[in-house]
């Protein structure tokens, strides 16, 4: 994955926050990469309603 990117959240390891949780299936494009708990990558998405939050490699799903 890269930045510039249009990807989908596709799941969530921890759902525990709603707001996060709402985003399941939404689209957004990579703003950031960053690294993560323990060295993992993950990504900063930004969404079409200005918002922004991280997820994990594994959670997002490329779209064309």
């Amino acid at each position: 994955m890269q930045v510039g990117q249009r990807v989908r959240v596709r799941s969530l390891k921890d759902s525990g926050v709603k707001a996060i949780a709402k985003k399941i299936g939404e689209v957004g494009v990579i703003k950031e990469e960053k690294i993560l708990d323990g060295g993992k990558w993950g990504y900063i998405v930004k969404f079409p309603d200005s918002s922004k939050t991280w997820f994990f490699a594994d959670e997002l799903e490329s779209v064309a």
